[in-house]
C-alpha cells in the first residue's frame, strides 16, 4: 500500500475566468479501487492529467508510484496486438497474456490479428490486460465502455472486479456499483472521497442534500421572523425616545428615567436580533453550494394519428448481401420506448439509419409511415462546429428553449462562448441531446445518446422520458436506463 497525497491543489487553464481545483486535499490509497464521478465538465480528464503531470499546477502531489493512463496510445496502430502487448508490458509471458484474456471472456485469437482491424471492445481488452499485466503501477481507466455492447460491458466488470488499484472515470451505474469500493466525487465547491459504491454514494448525497435544504428553508423563516421582531423593537424604541421630548400637562405624571431605560433596552435588543441574523446567514452561505438541482428536462412531442408508426416482418440487414441477424418481427406504435439491444456491429445502428431514409439492404418487410417528423440524435459529434447560437439557427430550434436545457443539464454560462468544436465530449452529447429534445416530433431516434454523459443528466433525461411518454427508438448499452424507460426491448442476434 501507499498513499498518493493531494494538498492544496489549485488549477485553471489559461484565459479561464474560474478555477477548476481550489485548495484542493485528500489522500488516496493505492490499493483503493476508486469510482471518479461528477458532471460533464468538472474536470474528471483534467485531474488524471494532473496526476499524469501533464499541466502546471499550485499546490503538490505527492507519490511514490508510477501512474498509467487509459486508453494508452498507441503510435503505430498498423501492427500485429501482440506486439503492442510486449511492448507496452515487455516482461510478461506468453501464459500470462492468455490467462488475462480468458478472464476477460476474449478469444485469444486477437493476439494474433491487426491491431488496427479490432474492434473496439476487443482493442479495449488488449489495452487493459496489457496495462495490468505491466504491473506495479497504478492505472488511471477514463471512460472504457463508451461503445462497448452490455455482453463485453458485464466481462469488463468481471475482470476489474478481480482487480485493485485504480481510479475508474465511468457513467456506467451498473459498473460503479459492482466494482469500486471508494467513490472520488467533484462537486459544485469542492472534491471528497467516500467509501462504498455509487449507490451508498447516492444515498448519502440524496440525506445530505435533504438535510441542507431542510436547514436552509428553517434559516429563512427564521431570518424572516427575526427581522420583523428587530423591525418592531427598533420602532418602539425610536418611539419611546421620541417621547421622552414631549411636554405633558401638570395632571400627567410621566417617569422620563423609565421610559429611557426602556428605549435602551429595546434598542439592545433589537443588535442583539440582528446579530442572530447575521449569524443565521453565515450558516446558510455555508449550505447548499453542493446541492445539484435536478431540473427536469421538457420534450413535448407530437401525437400521429397512425398507428404502427414502423412495421417489421421477418426482417434483416444485409451485408455484401449476407444477413447479419437472425428475423425478426415488431412494431412501433405511438408512446413505446423501443430498445435495440445486441453485440457491437450486428446492425443496430442500420436499423435507425434505415428508418431515417438511408437506402440500406435488407430482407424482409420494413414499412415506415408517412409524414413522420424524426428528432435524431447520432453516434458521433464529429459534425458539430461553430457557437451554440448558430447551432440554434442552422438547426431552425428554439434558441431560448435549447439553452435552457443546457443549463439544466449542468452548462454554465461560460460554456455558451465556448465553440462546440472545443467543448468536453460530454458537453457535445448534450448539445445534441439539448437540440433533440427542443424539437417537437412524432418519433425520436436516438444513437448511443448516452455516451459520456454524466450520471445525473443521464437521470434527468430518464425523468423527462417517464414525464412526457415520447416515441422513441434507440441504441444505448447503459442497461441501468434500458431497465428503467424501455416499453419493448429487441434483441439482435446473430
Amino acid at each position: 500500500m501507499s498513499l498518493i497525497s493531494i494538498n492544496n491543489l489549485t488549477f485553471g487553464y489559461d484565459g479561464s475566468y474560474n478555477n477548476i481545483f481550489e485548495n484542493v486535499s485528500f489522500n488516496i490509497d493505492t490499493d483503493w479501487k476508486l469510482g471518479l464521478i461528477g458532471r460533464n465538465g468538472k474536470g474528471k480528464t483534467t485531474f488524471l492529467k494532473l496526476l499524469q503531470g501533464k499541466y502546471e499546477y499550485k499546490g503538490t502531489i505527492s507519490k511514490n508510484i508510477d501512474v498509467d493512463y487509459f486508453p494508452f496510445e498507441i503510435i503505430n496502430k498498423d501492427r500485429i496486438s501482440i506486439d503492442i502487448v510486449n511492448e507496452i508490458a515487455p516482461h510478461v509471458e506468453d501464459w500470462e497474456i492468455i490467462k488475462e484474456l480468458n478472464l476477460l471472456n476474449a478469444d485469444t485469437e486477437i493476439l494474433y490479428r491487426n491491431f488496427n482491424l479490432l474492434s473496439g471492445g476487443e482493442q479495449v481488452k488488449i489495452l487493459l490486460i496489457s496495462l495490468f499485466l505491466k504491473g506495479n503501477n497504478f492505472l488511471l481507466i477514463d471512460e472504457p465502455t463508451n461503445h462497448l455492447d452490455i455482453e463485453t460491458r458485464n466481462n469488463l466488470i468481471s475482470y476489474l472486479e478481480k482487480k485493485n488499484g485504480f481510479i475508474l472515470v465511468s457513467h456506467d451505474r451498473n459498473l460503479l456499483d459492482k466494482v469500486v469500493n471508494h467513490i472520488i466525487s467533484i462537486n459544485n465547491s469542492n472534491i471528497e472521497i467516500q467509501q462504498g459504491n455509487l449507490s451508498s454514494w447516492k444515498e448519502n448525497k440524496d440525506r445530505q442534500d435533504n438535510f441542507e435544504i431542510m436547514q436552509n428553508e428553517k434559516l429563512q423563516k427564521d431570518i424572516n421572523r427575526l427581522e420583523i421582531a428587530s423591525k418592531n423593537s427598533a420602532k418602539w424604541s425610536n418611539k419611546a425616545e421620541m417621547g421622552k421630548s414631549k411636554k405633558y400637562n401638570s395632571e400627567t405624571t410621566i417617569d422620563k428615567g423609565y421610559i429611557g431605560h426602556k428605549a435602551s433596552k429595546m434598542m439592545k435588543t433589537s443588535k442583539v436580533i440582528e446579530q442572530r441574523i447575521e449569524k443565521a446567514l453565515d450558516k446558510k452561505t455555508t449550505l447548499l453550494k453542493n446541492v445539484d438541482r435536478n431540473d427536469t428536462l421538457k420534450i413535448i412531442p407530437l401525437q400521429s394519428n397512425k398507428n404502427p408508426l414502423i412495421l417489421a416482418n421477418n426482417f434483416q440487414i444485409k451485408f455484401n448481401n449476407h444477413a447479419i441477424f437472425m428475423p425478426i418481427s415488431f412494431e412501433v406504435n405511438n408512446g413505446d420506448k423501443v430498445a435495440l439491444v445486441g453485440k457491437n456491429g450486428i446492425g443496430k445502428s442500420s436499423i435507425l439509419k434505415l428508418i431515417l431514409g438511408n437506402k440500406i439492404q435488407h430482407n424482409g418487410e420494413f414499412k415506415v409511415s408517412n409524414d413522420l417528423k424524426i428528432s435524431y440524435v447520432s453516434q458521433t459529434t464529429e459534425a458539430l462546429k461553430g457557437n451554440l447560437k448558430t447551432f440554434a439557427q442552422d438547426n431552425k430550434i428554439d434558441e431560448s428553449i435549447f439553452r435552457a436545457m443546457l443549463v439544466k443539464m449542468g452548462l454554465s454560462k461560460t460554456d455558451f462562448d465556448t465553440n462546440i468544436q472545443d467543448m468536453s465530449e460530454g458537453q457535445k452529447k448534450k448539445v445534441l441531446i439539448a437540440k433533440s429534445i427542443s424539437e417537437q416530433a412524432n418519433i425520436y431516434i436516438w444513437d448511443e445518446p448516452l455516451n459520456y454523459i454524466d450520471i445525473l443528466t443521464r437521470m434527468q433525461i430518464e425523468d423527462a422520458i417517464l414525464n412526457y411518454n415520447p416515441t422513441l427508438i434507440f441504441v444505448e448499452h447503459d442497461e441501468t436506463f434500458i431497465a428503467k424507460v424501455a416499453t419493448k426491448i429487441i434483441n439482435l442476434e446473430k
